[in-house]
């Protein structure tokens, strides 16, 4: 019930009517001061088991940043970046964020092909087309997972499968229950190439 709650909340917050208009100009201006040494200065995240933000739909981000900022989600690199975070600085980051164009990271490795077989597969029979969009380009809060750092992505299903990560809801914890680490590997290494 208390987590119900809590998500009804967040996605008020995220979703008012009353809502700031997003600026991304000056969401670019926030990002180059604060976000960009990790998420990368066009958004796509050249350092190890940090996501890529470029492209990803504006009410992922937003929620996210809520998360962060009401200390929901735990990961101390974020807290100190979102606490106290304004309505207006968490829009306008997601309104630049969701405008650049996507990319994977420059450091992404070659495509094993039985590898990537093997992830579409557990992709096609988990239906992770069906909330990410068939192209994995993610939509409303549902993030995009095209060409994301490979890394973060097996990091992020292997805390859900785990149930050491909390959204705004539990699908993601039940859509990766009971995977292997190889599935999430595989899962990862396909999603990590797509463009």
């Amino acid at each position: 019930m208390l987590l119900s709650l809590l998500a009804a909340a967040v996605m008020a917050a995220a979703f008012s009517g009353a809502a700031v208009a997003q600026d991304a100009r000056r969401g670019a201006e926030l990002a180059a001061h604060s976000c960009g040494n990790c998420h990368g200065a066009d958004g796509r995240s050249q350092m190890a088991d940090i996501p890529s933000l470029a492209g990803q739909p504006a009410g992922y981000v937003t929620v996210q940043l809520i998360l962060f900022r009401e200390g929901i989600r735990q990961v101390p690199a974020m807290l100190a970046f979102a606490a106290n975070m304004p309505d207006k600085d968490v829009e306008d980051l997601a309104a630049y964020y969701a405008s650049l164009p996507p990319g994977p990271p420059d450091d992404r490795g070659p495509r094993e092909d039985a590898l990537f077989a093997a992830g579409r597969a557990v992709a096609e029979a988990r239906n992770c087309g069906v909330c990410h969009l068939p192209g994995f380009a993610g939509r409303e809060q549902v993030p995009r997972l095209a060409a994301q750092r490979e890394e973060y992505l097996v990091r992020a299903m292997t805390e859900y499968r785990d149930g050491n990560r909390v959204g705004v809801d539990s699908q993601m914890n039940g859509a990766v229950f009971g995977l292997s680490n190889a599935d999430l590997a595989a899962l990862a290494h396909y999603l990590s190439h797509l463009d």
